[in-house]
């Protein structure tokens, strides 16, 4: 459950969220297009770099 106050509407809460600074969430859909539609890396291979980026930050995956 979201700690902030997301528009009620249709459609997935983090695309409402977007609603709420517009100018950010077009920026934020190009990167995850950027990262997820258009990556050389396989699924896999992204996750695992993911993982891998994470527990040099010292993050619980």
């Amino acid at each position: 459950m979201a700690r902030l106050d997301i528009p009620d509407g249709n459609g997935l809460e983090a695309h409402r969220l977007w609603q709420l600074a517009p100018h950010m969430g077009a920026g934020i859909a190009a990167m995850s297009d950027a990262v997820y539609a258009k990556s050389s890396l396989g699924i896999r291979e992204r996750e695992v770099a993911r993982m891998r980026i994470a527990q040099l930050n010292q993050c619980v995956v």
